[in-house]
């Protein structure tokens, strides 16, 4: 599963087993400060994701809940936020965004070594591979999945920040802006280790903020709005948005563009190596989507395809700097193909200059 509330359990732990918790502190915790939730709990670790440790909590009459921090060992100053995750799910509780429900945050990192909060647990499946699509949704659910994709991401970019307490949670303002400038400065800063640069990033770079648009209200921005990080049952709906970590208020079309560069289609060119679900019959196509958002929101998107260009690029540039660190010897490189990442950085490159090359 993605990094979040539900998917495949991969072992019911006891208390020894378990990554990362003092599971009697712990519980202990969740007993004085969540209600309905009473301890001891079965421990089951959820599949998937990335590197937050996240459990599964099954009370001995069958209440369920999950438990969900962030790894082991010395982390980025703002990275595994969980206080910003609780924070945004908190928010968007009330709203028609749905999201796990929010049960309690515990800020102290003496508790288990560092913050975790606790949240419900919700039935349902993210879509990796075309294999996710084929075993989980039936015919009808592969055609309906685009839509209530599409349909949620509305529902959250028609939300006022302000009105849901989420309006500290980021600069408003030149939300392309600042992120064309921290990506750029990702990619000068990894190129000599990467052993790769290009001109075509820097023009690309250039062409971005000469041209970037005017921004309008700002939107909580989900920054990895995919099939991955929602859970869907085998009819197509989506149960819960999950992995909030670095969302931020921003431009909302930015986030709709992402998901469109992440939604591919057959007639793609497909990298090898690349099994994404939406190669499986049924789903419906990028035009779909669009069209889908515009009548759910009204947008005008006379410019997206700045937005798509702008995202490839910004990609480019994130997986650049995780190819870089792995060149470094920063992170173990045993079972990665490095050929693949370098790939997938010109791709990016690619589809960047083509997308601006249709901007008139």
């Amino acid at each position: 599963m993605a990094d979040g509330t539900a998917g495949e359990a991969i072992n019911g732990a006891v208390p020894s087993e378990v990554v990362g918790y003092d599971v009697p502190a712990v519980e202990a915790w969740i007993s004085e400060n969540v209600d309905g939730l009473e301890p001891p709990f079965t421990w089951t670790q959820l599949e998937g994701g990335h590197s937050n440790l996240t459990y599964k909590l099954t009370a001995a009459d069958d209440t369920t809940a999950v438990v969900r921090r962030p790894p082991m060992g010395e982390l980025l100053p703002k990275a595994h936020d969980m206080g910003r995750e609780f924070t945004i799910i908190s928010g968007l509780g009330p709203t028609d965004v749905p999201v796990a429900i929010a049960y309690g945050y515990c800020e102290s990192p003496d508790v288990t070594g560092a913050h975790f909060y606790v949240m419900s647990y919700v039935e349902g499946r993210p879509l990796f591979e075309s294999a996710d699509a084929r075993e989980h949704l039936s015919a009808e659910g592969r055609a309906h999945v685009g839509m209530s994709f599409m349909d949620v991401l509305s529902a959250l970019h028609s939300v006022d920040p302000d009105d849901v307490g989420l309006g500290g949670l980021g600069k408003k303002e030149d939300y392309i802006g600042r992120q064309i400038r921290t990506w750029y400065r990702s990619w000068t800063a990894s190129a000599e280790a990467a052993r790769y640069d290009t001109p075509v990033v820097h023009e690309l770079h250039d062409f971005l903020s000469e041209r970037k648009p005017e921004q309008g209200p700002a939107r909580v921005v989900h920054g990895d709005y995919g099939l991955h990080n929602c859970l869907f049952n085998p009819s197509g709906e989506l149960q819960a948005v999950l992995d909030w970590e670095i969302s931020t208020l921003g431009d909302p079309l930015a986030d709709l563009a992402y998901a469109l560069n992440s939604w591919t289609e057959p007639s793609d060119d497909i990298l090898e190596g690349s099994d994404p679900p939406t190669l499986v019959d049924g789903f419906v196509g990028r035009a779909d989507l669009i069209e889908r958002y515009q009548e759910r929101t009204g947008a005008h998107l006379s410019q997206l395809a700045y937005y798509v260009s702008f995202n490839h690029w910004k990609s480019a540039c994130i997986i650049h700097g995780v190819y870089a660190r792995y060149m470094r010897g920063q992170k173990p490189a045993d079972d990665v193909d490095l050929d693949l990442y370098r790939a997938r950085i010109e791709r990016g490159i690619e589809m960047s200059a083509a997308a601006a090359a249709a901007i008139s």
